[in-house]
């Protein structure tokens, strides 16, 4: 292996980078993934990135195209979170999910590798997707029992209470903005005892807004992506159907 040091990053569109636009970089985001590298390479340039992650993915996807590609990179440190997209279907059976998520787990931790798992965020202020609180806590159990049983670390995103103001938040409300990913970096960042120079993102001034315009933002917001969405889950296609992991082998960010 070139790099001693070597980041793969694993899962769904929270961590391909949803949200954090950059039209210079692969798929055209950035995200807290690359942010987390970033700080990493540049402190000790004996670190290597690589991310797997694709927007759309589930559980079992993640482990059939996912897991052995990073088991062949021999990483010392993954950060892992799929789970979301199952959570979100209208019928999906958690404990028998979680079972090929131990397993995928117990293989990555198997390589030596530091691995870190994420909880599912507590989506309880939400209209739409509130209703999958209950699956997220049940999967968010597993999640920790698993970090347990392997020795695993957690990113509890469902107890970082600072992620339920909306400018953290991109247009779609599914997805962090920037100031979200800057902020989850700099979390995942202390979680592994390393420095950062990553700015505390600054927000901007929430707007008071009346009853009428709150109804007809929420109106757009459901027009422009919450029926996109639901499209997609009737008719079985991913916004990620036709893409390919941001960065299959290692890089230097």
């Amino acid at each position: 292996m070139e790099f001693e040091k070597r980041y793969v990053a694993l899962g769904d569109s929270f961590t391909e980078g949803m949200g954090d636009d950059d039209p210079t970089r692969p798929n055209g985001v950035r995200g807290w993934a690359d942010r987390v590298a970033e700080q990493l390479c540049a402190a000790d340039p004996a670190w290597g990135y690589a991310n797997l992650a694709i927007r759309g993915k589930k559980i079992r996807q993640v482990i059939d195209q996912q897991l052995d590609a990073a088991l062949a990179l021999q990483p010392t440190l993954v950060t892992l979170y799929a789970g979301g997209n199952d959570i979100l279907r209208p019928r999906v059976d958690i404990d028998a999910l979680m079972a090929g998520y131990d397993d995928m787990v117990a293989r990555l931790r198997a390589t030596g590798a530091a691995v870190v798992l994420f909880t599912g965020f507590d989506s309880s202020d939400s209209a739409v997707f509130g209703k999958t609180r209950g699956r997220t806590a049940i999967y968010n159990e597993w999640v920790r029992e698993s970090a347990d049983n392997h020795g695993a670390v957690v990113a509890d995103y469902w107890r970082w209470r600072e992620f339920s103001d909306l400018r953290y938040w991109a247009q779609d409300r599914l997805h962090m903005g920037t100031p979200g990913h800057m902020l989850m970096a700099k979390k995942v960042l202390k979680l592994l005892e390393a420095t950062d120079a990553i700015q505390t993102p600054e927000l901007a001034t929430a707007a008071t807004q009346t009853r009428l315009a709150r109804m007809q933002q929420d109106a757009r917001w459901a027009r422009e992506h919450v029926v996109p969405w639901v499209k997609r889950r009737l008719t079985g296609t991913s916004s990620g159907d036709a893409l390919s992991p941001r960065y299959p082998g290692y890089v230097r960010l």
